[in-house]
């Protein structure tokens, strides 16, 4: 028996079935910019030229100049740790030779900016604000909204797991420091806010959901019934829905948040496979969860396709699509990773791997795939709130809020 190759990667990242476009965005994404400022490498701008530690990881001359101790002349790297002096760097020259050569071989290149995903960049939504940053967000996964006031909240791996933005960025507090003790969150993935303004917050590490209030007070924690809590949402009752990755359950939560009770807990979907990001509509009622399918060619792949499941407020499965149909509308792959529904229902979607958000339009009336926005990092989570998205992109541990109007306010 023939042994398979093992699959292409670039930076770490399987390459294995991604077409010339995605390869040259996993390149632009994972060799070609500095990974401590998320600043693409450039030899024209002395402060961005790859340079080389003694350890081998690259970073841009700035930030080299900036993590380095001004007398001992050394920098720990922020990768590996280890301790390497400035003056052993040296010009990364293969980065260089390698950006000069896709520079000049893409069509579509223009101001050092690598043509990727063409056509799939002119989107209806613009981007009108950012904020956070590595520092004031450490690989951040999950994201929500306190839906009067507009105040965000992002749970991320940083010493306080979760962290309150106002709706223009700044910092207003945080709350629930790493651990298992009562308030405390060992390793959150995905948050949720009630109509009610209670934060809900999947703690996979401690195999729990957490309630808080909006100022990081405890409430309630629910263990004991969960393996691998994922996704979280709530519906217009303040009900929790609840995903489990390694159980296959879609999980429903009433609560009596005034008094930190469990009223009712329930697994209302049992036959999912690997479920994790759950999106709930608050027009309709509707429920839609991903589940990451293997890959019949090989089992052992657990997370090479996507399945959209979307079911009525009794849980009866209404819709659903796959990889595979929406790759037959569009010149791409898509994989969804993140769902949301808008404010008239339209299914919208994160597909992580092209740094895109696609809408799916309302797939009762048949799903019509138009891309939103491009040109993202790695997105992992969104909001819909009025004419606006909330991204959360983890690919430089930023909070992006997208308008259809370019001049858009932020949240009024």
């Amino acid at each position: 028996m023939k042994p398979r190759k093992p699959p292409h990667t670039v930076g770490g990242e399987e390459t294995e079935g991604v077409g010339p476009d995605g390869i040259l965005r996993a390149i632009q994404i994972n060799l070609l910019e500095c990974k401590v400022c998320f600043e693409k490498f450039s030899t024209q701008q002395r402060e961005r030229r790859p340079q080389n530690l003694s350890c081998g990881h690259v970073l841009c001359l700035e930030c080299i100049t900036t993590l380095t101790h001004p007398l001992l002349r050394k920098l720990e790297c922020p990768f590996c740790r280890q301790l390497c002096s400035i003056d052993s760097t040296s010009h990364s020259q293969v980065l260089t030779d390698l950006q000069d050569l896709l520079l000049s071989w893409s069509p579509t290149s223009s101001n050092g900016d690598l043509g990727f995903a063409t056509g799939l960049t002119s989107t209806a939504l613009h981007l009108c604000a950012a904020f956070g940053g590595w520092g004031a967000l450490i690989n951040p996964t999950g994201i929500a909204v306190f839906g009067s006031s507009g105040t965000i909240v992002v749970v991320h791996d940083g010493e306080k797991r979760v962290v309150v933005f106002s709706p223009q960025g700044k910092q207003l507090h945080s709350f629930g420091p790493r651990g298992r003790a009562i308030g405390e969150i060992l390793y959150p993935v995905d948050v949720a806010v009630t109509p009610c303004g209670y934060v809900v917050v999947t703690d996979t590490g401690d195999q729990a959901v957490k309630v808080f209030t909006s100022r990081g007070n405890h409430v309630l924690t629910v263990k004991g019934s969960f393996q691998m809590p994922w996704g979280v949402d709530t519906n217009s009752y303040g009900n929790i829905l609840v995903s489990d990755t390694q159980a296959g359950t879609l999980s429903q939560l009433k609560v009596d948040y005034t008094r930190g009770h469990v009223l009712e807990h329930q697994p209302v979907v049992l036959d999912l496979q690997y479920p994790k990001a759950v999106a709930c509509c608050q027009v309709s009622g509707n429920a839609a969860v991903l589940e990451h399918l293997p890959d019949e060619k090989y089992p052992q792949r657990i997370h090479q396709y996507t399945r959209l499941r979307v079911f009525s407020r009794d849980f009866h499965l209404l819709h659903q699509t796959d990889t595979f149909s929406l790759t037959l509308q569009s010149t791409v792959r898509i994989h969804m990773s993140g769902l949301t529904f808008d404010r008239d229902g339209d299914v919208i979607v994160v597909d992580s791997k092209q740094g895109m958000i696609w809408s799916l339009g309302k797939l009762q009336e048949g799903q019509a795939l138009s891309p939103l926005v491009g040109d993202l990092i790695r997105p992992t989570g969104l909001v819909s709130l009025k004419h606006m998205l909330v991204i959360l992109d983890s690919g430089d541990h930023t909070v992006k809020i997208y308008s259809a109007k370019s001049d858009a306010l932020l949240i009024p």
